[in-house]
């Protein structure tokens, strides 16, 4: 009995640190990129910092 439930809170573990991982991964690739922004339009160049 004992084998099974702490088989349970290993996967339970694994699986909350898997959803931590991708949740992070998705935040660093939707997160802007720091440095500086030049943006060409009908109103000119534009430069921005970021």
């Amino acid at each position: 009995m004992s084998g099974n439930r702490n088989l349970m809170f290993l996967i339970i573990g694994a699986l909350i640190v898997a959803v931590g991982v991708l949740g992070f991964s998705l935040y660093q690739a939707k997160k802007e990129p720091d440095g500086v922004q030049i943006n060409v339009g009908p109103g000119g160049l534009k430069i921005q910092s970021k």
